[in-house]
């Protein structure tokens, strides 16, 4: 080591007494220092004196400019004499002691590390070793250790490893020298590969032998011995040795002793030591079988149970839960193939992926469009056989300690589009026009002269509209009965009905009965026999509550064109367009929640013939009903009761709720019409009562649920109660979609009747665990053996009063909202027909967690031992013999498009342009709808006809995720806006054509898929290379885009609706070559980052005007594993600069007019609604000369990247989860990919849950967003 010459630092005295003796040791050093062996002790120890008795000597050895810790180690280095090397070890102990780190790190950086183990490699050599030198040695190097990244290393190299485990075994019985043994042992084998070659070296079995038996002397030492002995099993050849040797019953017995014997509490650390040594063993299977073996479920569940009344346990209890969920034997999901049970043969199979996969089976059953049940033993789910969470061998090995920061950095911003040539828009339509001019036929507005038409006012100003199939299908459609409030609102009529069985050729009748009689059973009856009839003579005004903006302002006919009157407009609307969502809210909170019991909206009545009496009826229609609530027939089964012929009862007429007053679009004639032109691959007969009656958004607040601490570990107890306690358990399957003759199993009456088999519906399986809980199945996505989110289902026959748990057990994101003060909707059909048709939040003790169901490998994307999440949620009935719908959000069937569509075309008035145009069929043979809203000219003069023809174009589309219900909502919202009579409104129409395609994805809607289409792929990853045959409607949309292309009329605003699972508010995403090079690494010229700003000017506006928007949330980077949707392919391949995804939250807001609330349809049709306003403001805004809104937009761009770039966040800028993890520790620490996930603070577990924590969470499943 050269020689340091002494330095003094500006202002330190250079006869400060402490530098005149570091200088005095500096002149000693080399050949001198073993010459004068003495006074090389005095000096040492003067200076050790010094430091220890006065504080500012330390500082000014330590300070900066001062060499002072250069001239200590090169005294350490050269020094032979063992007395000088303890001062010197005394004076850097003292040194180390202090400084918050900093002057460790000063010793690391000048390689005191290697001078140490050099020293304990020379003192190793000497017999016996020195006790007091490797005492003091081991305590500095357990100082530095963990601040020195390659101190295992370090130690390996050098032989030190070795040497210090001698150490260890030579002086087992030494407890004043073991014990900075161990805390360097324990150091050592943060490293890995360390780890391994310790274990061979018998350091696990040494371990053990000093951590048993159980006892209370040396409880530091235990403590240590203990972190070492988890560090080390972490290795999985480490755990199998410890397996292999029988340890894993010795630390149950050792953690029973420590469980009973620690009745205060004080050893809680080493309590969660053997804890963490059992976590790390059962990494492995062959871990988890010993511990299966050995009791260990029962051991932890009755341990981890009398823990719970104590608080600051909840580590113990926790780590407990996550060992005891991580042994729980992985189990199949009850089904007999994962793939889904309704079957669509294709009529092009893709050469390649999942959908290729699932057809390379053999051929079993029927191959045509039908029902089909054929197991595919490649796609079955499988318990993965391999072990999972565990590292790999040495041999691939990071060979450092801190192996997550480099995982981070590697990580961070790997998904963002480095590729400058892909990040410039081509606009190139990339098919010869020739191609695309068939698509001429469908912007017939463009060439529209208007010749002849005669622009009065009393004329229709509609062009001729092509009109959905409505013809009649041939199968009978089946309105569901359910029971009667009461006798008295069911007057009886003497009619006789007739209803065609689909099975068999019967013909049931309705015989009269004594008026005095309870109402008799009846079968559903076919949608063409439904007679409805409206009682006008007791029809009511009702107060219609402005819940569109075009009522909330005045019927002016034609907007002002003057530039200040249509400011005023806006500024009104602002105002105005919140739809009255203020006063409803105040009145709600007023009223509190038992709005829900009291009053009804509704005051007009409908008659209703007997399809859907709420008459007692005994038997079961299919799928559902029954029990004492449900009611129904059985029709389509060979499993109802016998006698059905003599079943029956006189057709009578029900009063329940007419909605047409509040729901101008809704019409339950018109949705039974549409209904029976609706095709579905498993044929539904039924509708659902939600769908039939229709849905009034609630005047009172619905909160986010605050999430009550412990309830997830209790559910979780519950589960691994199933495995203790198997005798508890009735396990008794009440409904099977996978037996399709008879899916509702009959039982006693003691059991729920389940149904999904109506429009959109998804239930597949429903199990009997408790007898007041369920596990619930859902269906995969047709042609696709995964997506399992999207819930509709009815449930009768329960108890009132009664709280019922309900699991649904195959849920696969990793995280959800559900965690977050989400709750499930519920319909109650008692409610509707007392006046108050609606969903309403429900659900109490929700919560989402990992379960012990294992994924195969196919279904999770490849990846081996992946495992199903559950959605737990308990609620009780208010309502005797009711029937109930449950849905994970607010349902928007097929059907009720197209009724909306066909209500929206009777609100046409002479100034509105609307052109209803079928864009394609879909595989499953729906009618895919395009519609083209704009203003009608003022006359046809060639000015006004030019006006008309060269206004800007927006394209809207929504709902190609078909759970992604709330999107259809949003669209409602603008369509409804967009049709209506308010002067902005009409302005709207006269600044713009617009393009919209409601429903991308109508065969997934109607079939109940969460995110495919039949083809089981998700169309919004399909639009840089649709296939016509099987993405029809994502290849037309985009080749009308590639048409506007082509004739320079490209589209000024693209946006495609969407939801989002698992973050709050709304908010956009969009394409910046600009923002998307800031959050990568790549180098770019000024020419390369050139682009016009004006794609943030739209999201900008809504966050001004919109409650429910937030811009924070909003995103302009383009990333690679979006390239293929919607947003990307338009703005590159069509040149559109404001290409947009707009996401809805399923949940709520977190900020806002609506933080804190869950959100509802009255928000999300404001935000469709907004967002038309927006897009008029927008026209303003690009209108003006002056582009200061630009300047403002770029001031926007700086914050934002000042902001991301002082971030210490590793993730991208596009963060696909908002939320915090959970700080109730087995939240989320157990929900994690990496099962070692603990809170660091021993007592994380205290930690309060706050539900407005800033959104940030660490989901990986990124491209599931848009």
């Amino acid at each position: 080591m050269n020689k340091p010459k002494m330095a003094t630092e500006k202002g330190v005295p250079s006869n400060s007494r402490i530098l005149m003796l570091l200088g005095q040791l500096e002149r000693m050093n080399g050949e001198a220092m073993m010459r004068e062996v003495e006074t090389a002790r005095q000096v040492t120890a003067k200076i050790f004196h010094l430091i220890q008795t006065q504080e500012k000597s330390g500082k000014e050895v330590m300070s900066k400019g001062s060499c002072g810790m250069e001239v200590i180690l090169a005294s350490l280095e050269n020094t032979r004499d063992v007395q000088t090397t303890l001062n010197i070890f005394y004076i850097l102990s003292e040194l180390l002691t202090v400084g918050r780190g900093r002057r460790v790190g000063v010793f690391v950086s000048k390689g005191g590390t290697g001078i140490l183990f050099q020293i304990l490699i020379s003192a190793s050599k000497e017999l016996p070793p020195s006790e007091e030198l490797m005492l003091q040695l081991h305590s500095l190097l357990a100082k530095v250790g963990p601040k020195d990244r390659k101190f295992g290393v370090k130690a390996r190299l050098s032989g030190a490893l070795n040497a210090t485990v001698n150490l260890t075994k030579q002086n087992l019985q030494n407890t004043k020298l073991l014990l900075p043994c161990l805390q360097v042992l324990r150091v050592y084998s943060t490293n890995s590969v360390n780890a391994i070659s310790l274990g061979k070296n018998g350091v696990v079995e040494l371990m053990f032998k000093i951590v048993a038996p159980y006892s209370k002397k040396n409880t530091t030492l235990l403590k240590v011995a203990l972190d070492a002995l988890g560090a080390l099993l972490k290795s999985k050849t480490n755990a199998r040795r410890a397996v292999d040797g029988g340890h894993v019953n010795v630390l149950l017995a050792l953690y029973q002793d420590w469980h009973h014997n620690d009745s205060r509490h004080r050893h809680m650390l080493i309590r969660k030591g053997l804890l963490v040594c059992l976590r790390n063993i059962t990494n492995i299977k062959l871990g988890r079988k010993a511990f299966i073996d050995t009791d260990g479920m029962r051991i932890l569940y009755n341990s981890s149970t009398e823990c719970l009344p104590v608080r600051t346990l909840d580590p113990l209890v926790n780590t407990s839960s996550l060992i005891m969920r991580k042994c729980f034997p992985k189990n199949r999901l009850p089904l007999p193939t994962i793939k889904s049970a309704f079957h669509y043969q294709l009529p092009h199979v893709p050469a390649a992926g999942p959908v290729a996969q699932l057809y390379s089976q053999p051929p079993g059953g029927r191959k045509n469009r039908q029902l089909c049940n054929r197991p595919l033993k490649k796609v079955d789910d499988v318990v993965d056989e391999s072990d999972d969470n565990e590292e790999t061998d040495a041999d691939t090995e990071n060979d450092t300690e801190n192996e997550e920061d480099d995982k981070d950095q590697g990580a961070a911003n790997d998904d963002i589009e480095t590729d400058l040539n892909k990040l410039h828009p081509k606009n190139n339509p990339g098919r010869p026009f020739e191609e695309l001019r068939v698509y001429e036929r469908f912007f017939s507005e463009l060439s529209e002269d208007f010749q002849g038409y005669n622009f009065e006012p009393s004329k229709s100003a509609s062009t001729t509209s092509s009109s959905f199939s409505s013809a009649r299908s041939t199968r009978p459609i089946i309105v569901p009965t359910a029971q009667a409030l009461s006798p008295k609102h069911v007057p009886i009529m003497s009619c006789r009905e007739d209803c065609s069985l689909t099975k068999g050729e019967h013909t049931m009748q309705s015989p009269s009965v004594p008026t005095t009689a309870p109402p008799a059973p009846l079968p559903p009856l076919e949608l063409d026999t439904i007679l409805l009839t409206k009682d006008q003579d007791t029809k009511e005004e009702a107060h219609i509550p402005c819940t569109e903006s075009h009522t909330a302002l005045s019927s002016v006919t034609r907007p002002p064109s003057q530039p200040q009157v249509m400011e005023r407009d806006l500024a009104h609307l602002l105002e105005c367009v919140a739809l009255e969502a203020e006063d409803t809210l105040n009145k709600g909170e007023e009223a509190g929640r038992g709005v829900k019991q009291e009053g009804s909206p509704v005051n007009a009545t409908r008659h209703i013939q007997s399809p859907l009496l709420l008459g007692g009826i005994a038997a079961r229609r299919v799928g559902g009903g029954g029990g004492g609530g449900g009611g129904g027939s059985n029709w389509g089964s060979d499993c109802g009761s016998e006698g059905a012929e003599d079943e029956g009862g006189e057709g009578a007429v029900l009063e329940v709720p007419d909605t047409a007053l509040l729901l101008p679009l809704h019409d339950p004639d018109l949705y039974v019409e549409m209904v029976k032109g609706t095709r579905s691959v498993p044929q539904y007969a039924e509708v659902a009562y939600p769908d039939y009656f229709g849905h009034i958004a609630p005047t009172f607040r619905e909160p986010l649920q605050e999430r009550v601490y412990g309830v997830q570990r209790s559910k979780i107890f519950q589960d691994i109660e199933r495995l203790i306690h198997p005798n508890d358990i009735v396990d008794k399957v009440v409904y099977d979609l996978d037996i399709p003759s008879c899916p509702v199993i009959e039982d006693d009456g003691e059991s729920l009747k389940f149904n999904s088999q109506f429009e959109s519906g998804n239930l597949r399986k429903a199990v009997q665990i408790r007898k007041y809980e369920y596990d619930l199945v859902l269906n995969s996505d047709i042609n696709s053996n995964h997506y399992h989110q999207w819930f509709y289902f009815e449930v009768s026959g329960m108890r009132v009063g009664t709280n019922y748990r309900f699991n649904i057990i195959n849920s696969e994101k990793s995280n959800s909202q559900f965690n977050y003060g989400m709750q499930v909707l519920m319909y109650s059909v008692q409610e509707a027909i007392s006046g108050r048709p609606r969903w309403v939040r429900t659900g109490s003790d929700i919560c989402y967690y990992k379960n012990h169901f294992a994924r195969s490998s196919i279904a999770a994307g490849g990846q081996k031992g992946k495992s199903y999440y559950t959605l737990t949620f308990s609620t009780s009935f208010s309502h005797k013999d009711d029937v109930c719908y449950f849905a994970y959000h607010y349902p928007y069937t097929y059907s009720t498009l197209k009724m909306h569509l066909s209500k929206l075309e009777a609100l046409r008035t002479p100034q509105i342009y609307l052109r209803q145009d079928v864009l394609c069929q879909t595989l499953g043979g729906n009618s895919c709808p395009l519609l083209t809203i704009t203003a009608m000219p003022e006359s046809n003069s060639n000015d006004y006809i030019c006006q008309f023809r060269n206004r800007p174009l927006i394209f809207l589309s929504a709902r190609v995720h078909p759970g992604e219900t709330n999107a259809s909502w949003v669209m409602k919202g603008t369509l409804e806006f967009l049709m209506g009579t308010s002067p902005l409104a009409a302005s709207l129409r006269e600044a713009y054509i617009f393009k919209i395609v409601p429903m991308l994805n109508p065969d997934g809607v109607v079939n109940g898929n969460h995110r495919c289409s039949l083809s089981g792929e998700d169309l919004n990853r399909q639009w840089q290379n649709p296939n016509p045959e099987l993405h029809p409607t994502i290849y037309h949309t985009k080749s009308l885009l590639q048409y506007l292309a082509h004739i320079q009329r490209a589209p000024l605003v693209f946006c495609d609706y969407h939801g989002h699972s698992r973050k709050k508010n709304v908010f956009m995403y969009g394409c910046s070559v600009k923002e998307t090079v800031w959050q990568s690494n790549i180098s770019a010229t000024s020419s390369d980052l050139q682009e016009d700003l004006g794609y943030r000017a739209l999201p900008k506006i809504l966050s001004q005007i919109a409650p429910a928007f937030s811009m924070a949330s909003c995103s302009f980077v383009v990333e690679r594993s979006k390239e293929s949707t919607a947003r990307v392919v338009v703005w590159r391949e069509i040149g559109v600069q404001r290409s947009y995804t707009m996401e809805s939250t399923l949940c709520g807001c977190d900020q806002g007019k609506y933080k804190g609330l869950q959100i509802g349809t009255r928000e999300l049709e404001e935000m469709g609604a907004q967002f038309c306003v927006a897009l008029l403001r927008l026209k303003r805004l690009t209108g003006i000369r002056n582009h200061q809104h630009l300047l403002d937009l770029e001031s926007d761009i700086i914050g934002t990247q000042s902001k991301v770039v002082s971030s210490s966040s590793t993730t991208t800028y596009v963060m696909e989860e908002d939320e915090p993890s959970f700080l109730e520790a087995i939240d989320y620490s157990a929900e994690s990919d990496d099962e070692d996930a603990e809170p660091q603070n021993e007592h994380a577990g205290q930690v309060r849950e706050n539900p407005n924590h800033l959104d940030q969470l660490s989901d990986r499943e990124a491209n599931h967003r848009d």
